[in-house]
């Protein structure tokens, strides 16, 4: 398995710290309004990544945390007048939400929230403090970017480069205009604060995921993810502070996935194309919406327009009206002889491993996708009411682990009342001969979207 690695700039073998064993840790969303789009790509692409490694029968420690404090969260509060805790509490749920309806795995992750961490946030900045690195001002706990080994190695950028011109905060407080907020000492006294030795305050937002990083999956990790958008200066900055304080790599492989625009152009609330998934989810299953988010290589912009998702939402039903007429045929084929064809199993084990092989090429989803589609072909050109019940397992078995390896899920569907007694109704017609009122049904189910398919084994039906 090859990895992309952000730090290097190259494809790497993937070689873990511990045996079987990985620990990731993937940057998440500041939870002050629903998460959009954007949002969702890295949420949905590690869900992925983790998925496969599962499917590798590696052990996956899975860390995104939710900064649950923050200006917009602290702003928020003042605006609407309630206590900073209702606002997260409130945005937690709905992100929660959100990631079960993309099928995300929540119970095999841990969420950790940036406010359950203050007191070891304290402890790594006066860790940093004791070594030189980290320096009090009258309004503010700095990082010492001079003591900062090579810094700006993730996002290529020069320190001397980025002390002349460059967007960052200026203070005549700091020793450098690069010098960065790992502790905001209280303001106005309505503010959120916690006790510390500089006084009362609350986090910068870099130390915390250094932090709940080191306590949750130790000095050292496997995998730091996040969006590209992070990777300057958030992750350089928390390379700074975790490797100076340990005086080691903070993680061995950062993988950061690429950007959503919106109908090519980059999304922005000014621009009146910002879409968060409760806007989305009034018009999409976000069953469709996993599908769409890695159905490009991961490192690869995505376009957001209604044309992808139509497209997508067509190749979704493809795979699902295949799924639901296995179910079908299981019922029907012959399960007297118990010994898989070798046909078969040549067939489909080829189609698996090209499936696996573009995994293993930095989690390469669209070509795995595209080997999904060769799945659902082969199925759909091979398999009939004559079919041995043990060839169509094994068929039926790949087919869910690669399903299962991209989180795509279908819901259940269920006729109403109403449609059941149509389809009921149109076999008599037919059975009768009355072929008019036959087709009268078979056109008004197709007006609601329904497909019907007379097999010798009675009516298939299936969305369109």
């Amino acid at each position: 398995m090859k990895i992309y690695n952000t730090l290097t700039r190259k494809k790497e073998d993937f070689k873990t710290i511990e045996k079987n064993k990985v620990k990731m840790y993937v940057c998440g969303p500041t939870v002050y309004n629903y998460i959009h789009i954007g949002n969702a790509r890295p949420l949905v692409f590690f869900d992925t990544v983790r998925r496969y490694l599962d499917y590798k029968s590696y052990q996956v420690e899975f860390v995104m945390n939710l900064t649950d404090i923050d200006d917009k969260i602290i702003d928020r509060a003042f605006e609407e007048d309630i206590d900073f805790r209702v606002i997260t509490e409130k945005y937690i749920g709905e992100f929660l939400k959100n990631a079960r309806d993309l099928n995300v795995e929540t119970d095999k992750m841990t969420f950790p929230h940036a406010t359950d961490y203050i007191e070891n946030m304290v402890d790594f900045i006066s860790g940093l403090e004791k070594m030189d690195a980290a320096y009090d001002t009258e309004s503010t706990v700095y990082f010492n970017i001079d003591k900062a080994k090579d810094y700006g190695k993730l996002s290529k950028k020069h320190l001397e480069d980025l002390n002349h011109g460059s967007r960052v905060d200026v203070s005549e407080e700091k020793r450098n205009p690069m010098d960065f907020a790992l502790w905001k000492k209280q303001k106005d006294p309505k503010e959120p604060a916690w006790d510390s030795p500089w006084g009362k305050g609350r986090p910068g937002w870099h130390i915390e995921c250094s932090t709940m990083a080191k306590e949750l999956l130790g000095e050292n990790i496997d995998i730091h993810g996040g969006g590209e958008d992070l990777q300057f200066p958030h992750h350089e900055n928390e390379i700074a502070q975790s490797e100076s304080l340990h005086g080691h790599a903070f993680a061995n492989y950062w993988m950061h996935n690429s950007m959503i625009t919106v109908d090519k152009e980059k999304m922005s609330k000014s621009l009146g194309n910002f879409f968060t998934l409760h806007d989305i989810e009034k018009e999409y299953d976000l069953e469709i919406i996993r599908l769409w988010l890695i159905s490009s290589h991961y490192r690869t912009p995505l376009d957001f327009s209604r044309e992808s998702l139509d497209a997508i939402t067509n190749a979704y039903k493809r795979l699902q009206n295949t799924r639901q007429n296995i179910d079908r045929l299981m019922d029907l084929v012959d399960d007297k002889n118990d010994i898989l064809s070798e046909n078969i199993k040549e067939g489909v084990d080829k189609i698996v491993a090209d499936f696996e092989k573009s995994m293993d090429d930095d989690f390469n989803t669209a070509n795995a996708i595209a080997s999904l589609f060769e799945l659902n072909k082969y199925i759909n050109s091979n398999f009939d009411e004559s079919s041995q019940k043990v060839d169509l397992e094994y068929a039926k078995e790949k087919y869910d682990d690669l399903l299962n390896v991209l989180g795509i899920r279908f819901k259940t569907e269920i006729l109403d009342k109403e449609i059941e007694d149509l389809i009921e109704e149109r076999t008599l017609a037919r059975q009768n001969k009355d072929f008019v009122r036959a087709d009268e049904i078979r056109d008004f189910l197709q007006e609601k979207g329904i497909k019907l398919k007379d097999t010798p084994s009675g009516v298939v039906w299936s969305r369109e």
